[in-house]
Formats: structure tokens, C-alpha cells, sequence
């Protein structure tokens, strides 16, 4: 899978600012190459993230578009 740099900075916001574990993101990286959906609503549809992390990520990413 080929990474675009924007994912690259959205990964490292993950990881980093939100402090979720690599190997969630990893899970909704897997399913994001199966159903072709935002990894933001991937994490949240698996429960990896809250309502209020959701809406962190859409901020930041509003930010970094």
C-alpha cells in the first residue's frame, strides 16, 4: 500500500496526539484497502475511538486540508 504524505501526517497525528495503539490504526488501515472508507469512521465504526476523538480528527484535518 503506498502511503500519500497527507496520510503520513494523519498516522502520525493518530499515533501521537491521540495516542491510539499501531496496531488499531493498522486494523483500519487494512479495512480501509477492503471497504475503500475514511480511516476517521473506520476507527470509530470498530470502536477504536470516541465521538470526541472523531470530531478532533475532522478538526485537524479541516486544518491540514
Amino acid at each position: 500500500m503506498v502511503e500519500r504524505n497527507s496520510d503520513k501526517k494523519l498516522l502520525h497525528f493518530l499515533h501521537n496526539e491521540l495516542e491510539l495503539p499501531k496496531a488499531n490504526i493498522a486494523v483500519a488501515l487494512r479495512h480501509r484497502e477492503l471497504d475503500k472508507g475514511p480511516i476517521p469512521m473506520l476507527l470509530w465504526q470498530y470502536g477504536f475511538i470516541d465521538l470526541e476523538q472523531l470530531e478532533k480528527i475532522f478538526d485537524w484535518l479541516a486544518e491540514h486540508a
